[in-house]
């Protein structure tokens, strides 16, 4: 997609759940630049960040109370929460709590993994889609 030259810069954050070399994992933030463009002209510009690579996508539901014992990634995938209430854990003791509208990219495909809970009272729905690693 072409883009204008920017005219502000803005930013989208999501969590990062990696795996370290001892087959730990941890969770973080990233932080995204976005810039204004015009890049669906003739509507307003608005904010986007640089392309990242992606060909298919997914949905995952969780029944309510369920629960994912540690386990690795599948492969590495963001994760955006459209429905319910869930927890991960990672293994330096780590807790985060994800709601609708939150983007987790799960890099964690090798060593323990992470532990997920449905801790809300009805189904967890999340949207996913699988990247390549880069």
């Amino acid at each position: 997609m072409a883009h204008s030259s920017p005219l502000t810069l803005n930013q989208a954050t999501y969590h990062r759940i990696s795996s370290d070399a001892q087959g730990g994992s941890h969770v973080d933030t990233v932080t995204v630049e976005q810039s204004l463009v015009r890049a669906a002209p003739p509507a307003a510009p608005f904010y986007v960040s640089p392309d990242g690579l992606a060909s298919h996508y997914r949905f995952y539901t969780f029944e309510p109370g369920w629960i994912g014992d540690w386990h690795p990634a599948p492969t590495r995938q963001f994760l955006a929460l459209m429905t319910g209430a869930v927890e991960m854990e990672t293994t330096d003791g780590t807790v985060r709590r994800f709601l609708p509208g939150d983007l987790v990219l799960l890099e964690d495909t090798s060593g323990r993994g992470h532990l997920t809970r449905n801790v809300g009272d009805g189904y967890a729905t999340y949207f996913v889609v699988p990247v390549p690693v880069v």
